[in-house]
This record gives C-alpha cells, structure tokens and sequence, in this order.
C-alpha cells in the first residue's frame, strides 16, 4: 500500500475510462479496449479507473466487469496503476466484489462511491467506509458526488476516514471550496486529493491537490497535461488560460448523459469505442451538431 501512495503523488491525471462496446453493445470489445488504451497512455493519462460511471458500470455485468479488469490489466502491463471501481449502496456486497477483484494480479487499487439511493447520514457514511477500509483487500479512494448519490459526505467526515489504513484518497466533486479544505486538512498526510470534475481540474492542482479523475482527458489529455505542468512551472496564468479554453468544449462533452457524448466525440475522430447502454443513448444528430461545432471551434 506505501509503494502505492508514494505512486499516486506522481499522478496528475487519472482517466475515467469509457468501456469499448462492439457495435451492437453486446460486449466488451477488447481491440478498441486496447487501441483506446495505447491513445489514452500516449496523450497524458497517467493512471486509469476503470468500470466506473463513465464506464458504465451500472449496466456491466459482474463477469464482464472482472473480465474488463483483467484485460485492462494485461493490456496496460504495469506502465500505468489500475483502480478498479467496486462500490454499490451495499457494504457487504462492496466488500465481497472487492476481495474478488483483490485477486486479480495487476489492479492497485479500488474506487468506492458514497452510499446512493439509501441516503445514509454521516455516521452511516463513517461506518460503511471504515467497514470497508477494515474488512476489505485492497487500498481504495472514496468518491463524493451528491448529484448521482443524492448523499453529500461532509469535509470532516472525510477528514476522520483519511485518517484510516486502506482510505488512499478521494475523488470529490462538491466544489473548490471543498477541495481546498480537504488539502488543508490531510497536510502532512499521505492522502490523495483529486477533482471529480473536469471544469475544476486547475483549481484542484492550484490548491495543492493531487490533480483530476478526468473524462475530458480522452479528448484534451495533452492539455490537461501542460496546463499541469504550467502550475508546476509557477506560470499559474498561463495554466488558468487553458482551463478557460478547454471549459466550453469539457460542458459539450456534458451536453448529453456522460459518457454518450464522449463516444460519439471519440468515434467522430477515428477512434470507435460502440455506443452506450440503455438506459442511456448517444446524442441525436442535431445534438451532436451543436456538440461537434463546440469541440471544433
């Protein structure tokens, strides 16, 4: 688990990855798998999360999940880590698909949402994840995003689980103000603190954090890189004028329910990755028109 902090201090951009479908969607298409792969290691990505939202987890069965594991493992062949998205709304089940996927030689470690549907308060927050972080096998960053979960975990109690064995990190999509307390409040800690959201990639990484779980990097990673490397460079302007160009195009990779418009953007520059799974669907025409004509300019 140490090797694995000390490794993730290096990672600016870990890239939650789209799942390649064949072309009706039935299944996991490994070619693209590793054609998208090869593009996203070349272009910035510098750890990548797989089977989560933007992997449509929700509609990957569990076999095809382990096996999107494994082969992303293969493919990648320990140049970049592996985080593997486990969590559902059922603490026991989290745990038994995480110690499952603990046996998959390769992945490093695990991505475990907040509690959605079931609304736990903060006390049930703090024991799920501690339970977790107790029981479970492999180290994992915990996920805050009220707009899926319907749950906010609050900055103190995500103060209290940083203090655990197994809690690496979080990736966190409730703001900059949140962010920023977060930085603060593991100083001198060795946890890790990313943006969930594309459109505060700078400002996570100006604050001190880690950097950002991306879906923008998929298209913009080169990108997302200089402008890391501009913050690096103590030209904070310059890094900030990226963001403003790149804030548009990251809202028309939003325009419709993520990830379809990434598909469709991906697919429209050479690289088909299959559509999307019901129930959601790809961007109709006059949507991707306003989408591509965004992208473009």
């Amino acid at each position: 688990m140490e090797e694995l902090h000390l490794l993730l201090d290096d990672v600016s951009i870990i890239t939650a990855m789209v799942t390649p479908f064949n072309d009706d969607n039935t299944q996991v298409d490994h070619e693209r798998l590793a054609l998208l792969i090869e593009h996203l290691l070349a272009t910035g990505t510098e750890a990548l999360l797989v089977g989560a939202t933007t992997g449509e987890g929700p509609t990957l069965s569990k076999s095809e999940k382990l096996d999107l594991f494994k082969t992303t493992v293969a493919i990648t062949h320990q140049r970049v880590p592996i985080i593997a998205n486990v969590g559902s709304n059922n603490t026991q089940e989290t745990i038994d698909f995480m110690n499952e996927v603990a046996e998959i030689s390769g992945i490093d470690a695990a991505l475990v949402v907040v509690p959605y549907y079931n609304k736990p308060n903060q006390a049930g927050l703090y024991a799920h994840f501690s339970t977790i972080a107790k029981l479970g096998k492999l180290p994992f960053l915990m996920y805050n995003i009220p707009s899926r979960t319907g749950v906010t975990m609050d900055v103190a109690t995500t103060l209290r689980l940083a203090l655990l064995p197994n809690v690496i990190g979080i990736k966190d999509c409730t703001g900059v103000t949140n962010l920023l307390a977060l930085v603060h409040g593991t100083e001198g800690e060795d946890f890790a603190v990313y943006s969930g959201e594309d459109n505060y990639a700078f400002a996570a990484k100006a604050v001190g954090g880690n950097g950002v779980v991306s879906v923008a990097s998929h298209i913009y990673g080169q990108e997302i890189a200089q402008m890391y490397h501009l913050i690096e460079l103590g030209k904070v302007k310059d890094a900030a004028q990226i963001q403003m160009v790149l804030d548009p195009k990251i809202g028309a990779l939003f325009a419709t329910p993520s990830p379809s418009a990434t598909k469709a953007v991906l697919a429209d520059k050479g690289m088909p990755v299959g559509g999307v799974r019901l129930p959601l669907v790809m961007p109709s025409a006059l949507e991707f028109e306003t989408i591509k004509n965004t992208i473009d300019n």
